[in-house]
């Protein structure tokens, strides 16, 4: 698969689980893994997926605008930068956010997330 193809099919998959069952994501994740959350840095899968599950919403839905890839070459792995609107349930407008991912591969053959950084974009 090429790298394109990849990372959209990542982002997909991604935000899906998320929108739908967020516990889901701790597949992603290994205990390297880390996040920054709004400027909050949190490492390990089972961290990470507890703040993502403690989030003060129950549903939401993300929309995404733009999926911009580069392979990490030293790694074999890949840069994933993602922008788009994050729709919470019951408010009016979308929150624009940005969503930055380093995904490496694993043994079995898929990838993993090793970095993740989330923030909100503010006009």
């Amino acid at each position: 698969m090429d790298p394109d193809s990849l990372a959209k099919a990542f982002v997909e998959h991604y935000y899906t689980t998320f929108d739908n069952n967020r516990a889901g994501l701790a597949s992603l994740y290994q205990d390297g893994s880390m996040l920054t959350f709004e400027g909050q840095k949190i490492q390990g899968s089972q961290n990470i997926v507890a703040k993502l599950t403690s989030l003060p919403f129950s549903q939401c839905h993300h929309s995404i605008t733009t999926v911009d890839c580069q392979p990490s070459a030293a790694t074999n792995g890949m840069l994933v930068f993602v922008s788009g609107n994050l729709q919470l349930a019951g408010e009016q407008h979308a929150l624009k956010f940005s969503q930055m991912f380093h995904l490496l591969p694993t043994p079995q053959g898929s990838y993993y997330v090793l970095n993740d950084i989330f923030r909100l974009n503010y006009a």
